[in-house]
């Protein structure tokens, strides 16, 4: 069943960059109507307006008003705001089991006593749930687009847990072949690092209708040679896929960097390849002027994780100075024990009010950071043509979250509402790919209910394993 063309009437189609087309767009019965929310775009304009968002076949078909339809599916965003889905451009999913296992620890010794050896003792179960685990955790609050670094091994888990949940995420293992204090059961040879990587890019990256692909992720300088961050550059430039490495995070992890290469690690990633659009570095907290004009010229992007950041003790990044010098930024939570959350509204607001601490209270107003959680992220990872605003021709990565909770109301900006007051349990509906992955507060994919048991099974089992805790 269809209405004629003369019933959908785009209340600002101007505005829209390709949108001429909805004038005479039909409307199905098998289409999707997310109907009568506050639709932030985060298109160019920011566009702003009380409307409806047509989804035909998993894209964007039209935003604006319907006045009369024949359609059966309809998800009515009445009192809410209708919003691009997050994108969380940093995490590691492996870790997500170890939540409240790594407190209070500096970087360092952080990861040799505790993430180190309980990454080494993960398997192909305890893999999956914890990587279950996270996506439940994220997906609800509003997460549609993720960056992850997994363990050395096993990474086929996580993204087999990916394909299932109905996220869309760039993953790639985490490549280590040195390093002090590296277990056995984490440490590889160059060759059969660059191997398996080479093996998970070709069965993953493009499946699933592109939602999922893969990223090479040399972990830090720290637990790489030299030959492995050069091969993984080089064989990412030759199948024009991401490279994804941690850079200029903590102050003891630049000075253990200074003392063994005799220079900072981001100059030493840039010597090794690691530098331009297709280089992600999660961090950046101990940026100098100078290395951050050269990230900005080189159009290399740095991914901020400000909880994980304070938690760790690392600093809190100069993001609005990086903003002004024109580095391309994101957001991420990093990993749940260094967090211990993965909450995509917590690192939002920490950003915002964090900058104004560093940098000036009008620094990073809401309006500039919301764009840091959804078009900048998917610009970071190259898939902004893709999804990170509301915009015809877009997959359909949309988040509806309520503005009528006690802690949101009355009134205001509605990037004020999101970004200073709206929490995970405000979202109703998240749909990714054009997909009701949730549908008012459920997830439709993941059983709450089993991943949580497989997620505490698998945790006691891998504390025996690690022999740390």
């Amino acid at each position: 069943m269809s209405s004629s063309h003369d019933s959908w009437r785009p209340a600002w189609q101007s505005r829209l960059p390709g949108s001429s087309s909805v004038r005479f767009a039909t409307v199905d019965g098998m289409d999707l109507l997310v109907k009568g929310g506050v639709v932030v775009t985060c298109d160019a304009n920011n566009s702003v307006v009380t409307c409806d968002v047509l989804i035909r076949d998993g894209v964007i078909a039209a935003v604006g008003e319907l006045e009369k339809t024949g359609l059966t599916r309809v998800l009515d965003a009445t009192g809410c705001a209708v919003t691009p889905g997050f994108v969380q451009a940093h995490l590691h999913l492996c870790q997500v089991l170890f939540r409240g296992m790594a407190d209070d620890m500096p970087l360092l010794d952080w990861l040799k006593q505790r993430i180190w050896p309980l990454e080494a003792a993960h398997n192909e179960a305890s893999l999956g749930a914890s990587a279950e685990l996270g996506l439940l955790e994220m997906m609800l609050a509003g997460t549609t687009t993720i960056l992850d670094m997994g363990t050395v091994r096993a990474h086929d888990a996580v993204f087999d847990a990916c394909a299932r949940a109905g996220i869309r995420a760039v993953s790639g293992k985490a490549m280590m072949d040195l390093g002090d204090g590296v277990p056995a059961g984490l440490r590889e040879s160059t060759r059969a690092s660059l191997e398996e990587s080479e093996r998970l890019a070709k069965q993953w990256h493009g499946s699933f209708n592109g939602r999922l692909r893969y990223a090479y992720a040399p972990r830090f300088i720290l637990s790489c040679s030299e030959a492995l961050v050069r091969g993984a550059c080089e064989r990412a430039k030759q199948a024009d896929l991401l490279v994804h490495t941690h850079a200029a995070e903590h102050p003891g992890e630049r000075e253990a960097v200074r003392s063994l290469m005799g220079d900072d690690d981001v100059a030493v990633l840039r010597k090794w390849g690691v530098s331009g659009p297709r280089a992600i570095l999660a961090h950046g907290v101990q940026l100098t002027d100078e290395e951050a004009t050269q990230l900005a010229e080189e159009g290399t992007r740095v991914v901020h994780c400000p909880s994980a950041n304070l938690k760790l003790g690392s600093g809190i990044a100069r993001i609005a100075d990086l903003d002004r010098m024109g580095v391309q930024l994101a957001l991420g939570p990093d990993g749940a024990p260094c967090n211990n959350n993965m909450d995509p509204w917590v690192e939002l607001r920490h950003a915002a009010l964090l900058a104004k601490v560093r940098t000036g209270v009008s620094t990073l107003p809401a309006k500039r950071a919301f764009r840091l959680a959804t078009i900048d992220g998917a610009r970071a990872l190259g898939i902004d043509e893709v999804t990170g605003s509301l915009e015809v021709g877009k997959r359909a990565d949309i988040v509806v979250t309520r503005l009528d909770t006690p802690h949101v109301e009355p009134g205001g900006d509605v990037f004020s509402k999101l970004v200073y007051g709206c929490q995970a349990r405000d979202v109703v509906h998240v749909l990714c790919d054009g997909e009701v992955v949730v549908h008012a507060g459920e997830h439709q994919r993941l059983d709450r209910e089993g991943v949580l048991a497989r997620a505490r099974e698998q945790a006691r089992a891998l504390v025996v394993r690690a022999q740390v805790i």
